[in-house]
């Protein structure tokens, strides 16, 4: 098993990340009249395996009353085409291979690609200077051992599952080791992981409905990521209401609408708590879904693991009660990292340092948003067939340039004309493909200089 526990050589020391450092030491003393945020962040779930995404086979209520309630993101995306370095973009600001998490973080280290810098400041260390009270329920995957758990990088409470998927969402293994933690003891929960996941918010919520304190809750469910597990009266449902799909789909539905009931459950509590008047609630997932296992994506290309948009093109739905106008659409360009700066901004935390996200507050308030152009990253390294070598995409604009693997050369598209990525541009000496790939190379330079091994 890995050992995190061991130092960087010094070598490495002398070469440290941006760190972003907060302005704001006081405790803010209005803390009852401070939004709350609750970041809902799900598995795999595919860009076309929602209902109120064009899914005809999948009934997802409660996922598609957020859709109605708040705004859509029709240009949503996660940071990578896989977990770790999604969820250390989101928790950082920063793109994953700034962080040192290019790639997956697994329990043994001759298959791990990853280790979260400890320069790296996260979402709750800030939020918890505002006097937010953090919490974290449900997936980490960004590290086993001290410094790199939910309680030491930040969250004053954490219950959930420290490593990756689950080899059994009954009886939450990973390798035969059990990463179950109450804080940073282990705990043998029994019950379907989804369903645990959510008794642990509502038992959280149910105590914060009493507090003063404003909070900040990392609700990362595990689910729909293989393997496909619906409670059997999930399945025997979905096989009674469409008797025309293969048994491989009909799982997959009825795994996501076990996941939609239980968002249901939590979206049900925050309205009968009237928590919902003050709070923004964000729904996404860390990449797209994984074709293999009958996860569609739509009409995009491709899925988990590929630098196409199925693979990096995520749902994403925003609800803030009288600030963000119900069934509202926004096309901004806009990644996982976004949402660092976005929570900060709204939770007043300052900072100077430069992070890789940019706020999107004003947007969410109603304000015009103007927002530069851009050019943003994506990043993979990995073992097996990939040989532990690194491929990448990058986007500006409607040019978007990207690789599957690390051995096949780049593929060049215009988005604006070809969204599903049918025709790739043959024209490779032109300005905007020039432009990409020097950015890309420039950007490679500067991670190459982030140490991503413990």
């Amino acid at each position: 098993m890995m050992n995190l526990k061991k130092f960087l050589p010094a070598m490495l020391l002398l070469v440290v990340p941006l760190k972003l450092t907060s302005q704001t030491n006081l405790k803010h003393t209005d803390t009852d009249q401070m939004t709350n945020i609750l970041c809902i962040m799900v598995d795999d779930l595919g860009y076309g395996d929602l209902s109120c995404q064009g899914a005809e086979d999948m009934h997802t209520p409660h996922i598609d009353q957020l859709a109605r309630q708040g705004m859509s993101f029709t240009q949503f995306y996660a940071n990578c085409t896989v977990c770790s370095p999604s969820r250390a973009s989101l928790l950082t600001g920063r793109y994953p291979d700034m962080v040192g998490v290019p790639g997956v973080i697994r329990q043994f280290e001759d298959n791990s690609w990853g280790y979260l810098s400890e320069e790296a400041t996260l979402i709750p260390e800030l939020l918890n200077k505002r006097g937010y009270h953090t919490a974290m329920i449900g997936k980490w995957h960004l590290g086993f051992e001290s410094p790199n758990t939910p309680n030491d990088r930040g969250f004053d409470f954490f219950k959930g599952f420290l490593g990756d998927m689950m080899d059994d969402y009954w009886t939450h293994l990973r390798g035969g080791v059990n990463w179950m933690r109450y804080n940073q003891e282990e705990i043998k929960p029994k019950g379907h992981a989804t369903n645990l996941f959510t008794d642990w918010t509502l038992d959280y919520l149910k105590e914060r409905a009493d507090d003063r304190h404003s909070f900040f809750l990392y609700l990362a469910y595990n689910a729909p990521h293989f393997p496909i597990q619906p409670p059997d009266e999930f399945l025997a449902r979905v096989v009674e209401r469409e008797p025309e799909l293969d048994l491989k789909r009909a799982r997959n539905v009825a795994f996501v609408e076990h996941l939609d009931s239980q968002v249901g459950r939590v979206m049900e509590y925050l309205e009968a708590s009237n928590l919902m008047d003050n709070t923004l609630v964000v729904f996404t997932s860390d990449n797209g879904g994984a074709l293999r296992f009958a996860q569609s994506n739509g009409k995009l290309r491709g899925g988990k693991q590929d630098m196409f948009e199925g693979g990096i093109k995520v749902p994403a739905f925003m609800v803030w009660k009288d600030k963000i106008p119900p069934g509202s659409q926004s096309a901004r360009l806009t990644l996982l990292m976004d949402l660092f700066p976005t929570f900060t901004e709204l939770a007043g935390a300052k900072h100077t340092d430069t992070v890789d996200g940019v706020s999107f507050l004003p947007l969410l308030q109603g304000e015009e948003s103007y927002e530069s152009e851009r050019t943003v990253y994506w990043v993979r390294r990995e073992g097996g067939t990939y040989g532990g070598q690194a491929y990448y995409a990058a986007r500006r604009g409607d040019y978007k340039i990207l690789q599957n693997t690390p051995y096949e050369p780049f593929q060049f598209f215009n988005l604006g004309e070809d969204p599903y990525e049918e025709d790739p541009e043959q024209n490779s000496d032109s300005e905007e493909y020039n432009t990409l790939r020097k950015d890309l190379r420039q950007h490679i330079q500067e991670t190459g200089r982030i140490p991503w091994q413990q």
